[in-house]
């Protein structure tokens, strides 16, 4: 899809992919999210480690870690 910030890793048709990206991209936008972000930004991000943003503050942990759930896989999340 043109003009969109996201890399295309599933086989949707347009106008699921059009839908798809206002879903994610009104997702990141959420104060949330947003709060999030700027908390990233402010400490600074490397590429060997994710920040987990745990209940009371912010963890540096290894990538695999971070994005496989602590060894609990991500299909139930």
């Amino acid at each position: 899809m043109k003009g969109t910030p996201f890399k295309l890793k599933q086989k949707l048709s347009p106008s699921a992919a059009k839908r798809k990206a206002a879903r994610d991209l009104a997702m990141a936008k959420t104060p949330a999210r947003r709060l999030k972000k700027a908390q990233n930004q402010k400490i600074g991000q490397n590429g060997h480690t994710d920040l987990h943003h745990t209940g009371s503050g912010i963890k540096r942990v290894s990538i695999k870690n971070n994005r496989g759930n602590f060894g609990r896989g991500t299909k139930n999340e």
